[in-house]
């Protein structure tokens, strides 16, 4: 079951909740600072999404080579 929750999509679900968190906090806390926080989060969104499809379109070398 360990090693079933070290996986990519569980990391990405949990640090989306962890956003989802910050978010309602600000927009609770400092309403403000909201535009600011989303703002934060579309540029973290942005860098996610592209290291999310460089995942896939450059996979590591040991799944060219054959997994040493």
């Amino acid at each position: 079951m360990r090693g079933r929750l070290r996986t990519y999509v569980v990391y990405s679900i949990a640090v989306l909740v962890v956003w989802a968190v910050v978010l309602l906090v600000v927009a609770l806390a400092a309403p403000a600072h909201l535009r600011t926080t989303l703002l934060v989060f579309g540029g973290w969104a942005i860098g996610w999404l592209s290291g999310t499809i460089a995942r896939y379109v450059y996979p590591p070398p040991s799944r060219w080579l054959g997994g040493a």
